[in-house]
């Protein structure tokens, strides 16, 4: 007759074991959460028309700090870095420059005759996703020049940037599901 601590040597996983994979996941649901949050509690009504410079220079230097821990993110992928986790870091780096261009879309609303049809936060972050998503319902439009630059900008830095971001991300994925079964036979 078989010990069952040899059958089975571990029936119910170790409670770090556990934690460790839970972790990354409820980091990555707070910080998304705590990005939302932000959004829509950060007084973006003092930016736009009243300080253009202001608004202007966040905008730059957010999407700049953005663009730049996607790039290492990228290059962590690249270089097969274990110790990385791209896959919590891109996808909060998604969801902060998705908040980046929906808080410079609803700051320059409100300058007249930029923005038809986009009055609130919701309306901004609503026109930010149908950008990303290349669907362009029409129902909010730019119709000024600095919205126009901020749409094209927000299209291009989507090509770039965020496509790089997904195809290191999947890439990732893919090695780390075709490394999985060779672990196995190596045991």
């Amino acid at each position: 007759m078989k010990d069952r601590r040899t059958a089975h040597p571990h029936p119910h996983p170790h409670p770090r074991t556990v934690w460790h994979a839970v972790r990354p996941w409820l980091l990555r649901i707070g910080i998304a959460v705590a990005v939302v949050v932000a959004y829509f509690l950060l007084p973006l009504d003092n930016l736009g028309p009243q300080r253009p410079v202001l608004s202007w220079t966040l905008f730059t230097v957010l999407l700049t700090v953005v663009a730049v821990l996607l790039l290492r993110q990228i290059r962590h992928v690249l270089l097969d870095r274990p110790d990385s986790r791209p896959g919590v870091v891109i996808s909060l780096l998604i969801v902060l420059s998705v908040h980046v261009f929906s808080a410079a879309y609803y700051s320059l609303a409100k300058s007249p005759g930029e923005f038809h049809g986009l009055e609130t936060r919701i309306d901004a972050l609503y026109f930010t996703v149908v950008t990303l998503a290349t669907v362009g319902y029409g129902d909010i439009t730019p119709r000024g020049q600095a919205a126009r630059v901020v749409t094209m900008l927000q299209i291009t830095y989507s090509f770039v940037f965020l496509t790089a971001a997904a195809t290191a991300l999947t890439t990732r994925l893919r090695s780390m599901v075709v490394r999985r079964p060779e672990r196995g036979r190596s045991r």
